[in-house]
Protein backbone atom coordinates (compact mmCIF):
# COMPACT_ATOMS: atom_id res chain seq x y z
CA UNK A 1 0.00 0.00 0.00
CA UNK A 2 1.88 3.50 -1.12
CA UNK A 3 2.14 5.81 1.68
CA UNK A 4 1.07 9.40 1.32
CA UNK A 5 4.70 10.57 0.61
CA UNK A 6 4.75 7.98 -2.29
CA UNK A 7 1.69 9.54 -3.57
CA UNK A 8 2.91 12.68 -3.30
CA UNK A 9 6.05 11.92 -5.31
CA UNK A 10 4.07 10.20 -7.72
CA UNK A 11 1.50 12.75 -8.76
CA UNK A 12 2.25 16.13 -6.68
CA UNK A 13 4.48 17.77 -10.10
CA UNK A 14 1.16 16.77 -12.42
CA UNK A 15 -0.81 18.22 -10.16
CA UNK A 16 0.75 21.18 -9.64
CA UNK A 17 0.95 21.86 -13.29
CA UNK A 18 -3.06 21.33 -13.62
CA UNK A 19 -3.64 24.03 -10.45
CA UNK A 20 -1.85 26.45 -12.45
CA UNK A 21 -3.96 25.57 -15.70
CA UNK A 22 -6.90 26.41 -13.63
CA UNK A 23 -5.44 29.39 -12.43
CA UNK A 24 -4.13 30.92 -15.99
CA UNK A 25 -7.79 30.10 -17.50
CA UNK A 26 -9.25 32.24 -14.46
CA UNK A 27 -6.49 34.95 -14.52
CA UNK A 28 -7.45 34.92 -18.74
CA UNK A 29 -11.17 35.30 -17.66
CA UNK A 30 -10.51 38.13 -15.37
CA UNK A 31 -8.39 40.40 -18.56
CA UNK A 32 -11.41 39.94 -20.53
CA UNK A 33 -14.22 41.88 -21.32
CA UNK A 34 -17.90 41.12 -21.61
CA UNK A 35 -19.98 38.47 -18.85
CA UNK A 36 -19.42 34.81 -17.94
CA UNK A 37 -22.53 32.15 -18.24
CA UNK A 38 -23.63 29.76 -16.20
CA UNK A 39 -20.67 27.67 -17.42
CA UNK A 40 -18.35 30.06 -15.34
CA UNK A 41 -20.82 29.59 -12.20
CA UNK A 42 -20.87 26.05 -12.38
CA UNK A 43 -16.94 25.45 -12.72
CA UNK A 44 -16.46 27.78 -9.39
CA UNK A 45 -19.17 26.25 -7.49
CA UNK A 46 -17.20 22.74 -8.58
CA UNK A 47 -14.19 24.28 -7.22
CA UNK A 48 -15.75 25.18 -4.09
CA UNK A 49 -17.58 22.04 -3.52
CA UNK A 50 -14.05 20.28 -3.86
CA UNK A 51 -12.31 22.38 -1.51
CA UNK A 52 -15.00 21.95 1.14
CA UNK A 53 -15.55 17.81 0.72
CA UNK A 54 -13.16 15.55 2.43
CA UNK A 55 -14.44 12.60 0.76
CA UNK A 56 -14.72 11.45 -2.78
CA UNK A 57 -13.80 14.82 -4.35
CA UNK A 58 -14.13 13.43 -7.90
CA UNK A 59 -17.93 12.37 -7.16
CA UNK A 60 -18.80 15.85 -5.57
CA UNK A 61 -17.17 17.62 -8.55
CA UNK A 62 -19.08 15.66 -11.16
CA UNK A 63 -22.05 15.81 -9.29
CA UNK A 64 -21.60 19.71 -9.24
CA UNK A 65 -21.49 19.56 -12.58
CA UNK A 66 -23.99 17.70 -13.49
CA UNK A 67 -27.51 18.13 -14.72
CA UNK A 68 -29.79 16.80 -12.36
CA UNK A 69 -32.99 18.14 -14.23
CA UNK A 70 -35.32 15.15 -14.06
CA UNK A 71 -37.68 16.61 -17.25
CA UNK A 72 -36.34 15.02 -20.64
CA UNK A 73 -36.17 17.60 -23.67
CA UNK A 74 -38.72 16.97 -26.22
CA UNK A 75 -35.96 16.98 -28.98
CA UNK A 76 -31.99 18.03 -29.15
CA UNK A 77 -31.87 21.34 -29.75
CA UNK A 78 -28.16 21.19 -30.51
CA UNK A 79 -25.33 18.32 -30.66
CA UNK A 80 -22.86 19.54 -27.70
CA UNK A 81 -22.66 19.17 -24.03
CA UNK A 82 -22.33 22.07 -21.42
CA UNK A 83 -20.33 20.81 -19.24
CA UNK A 84 -22.05 22.31 -16.48
CA UNK A 85 -25.95 22.54 -15.84
CA UNK A 86 -27.82 25.92 -16.41
CA UNK A 87 -28.87 26.84 -13.24
CA UNK A 88 -27.18 26.04 -10.18
CA UNK A 89 -28.33 25.73 -6.63
CA UNK A 90 -25.19 27.13 -4.60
Amino acid sequence: MPTKTDILDLYFMDSRAKLLDIASYLDRLDRHEGETDFRQDGFLHALQTMLHTKENRAAAVLNALSDHSSTPEDKATIQVAFGAPQSINK
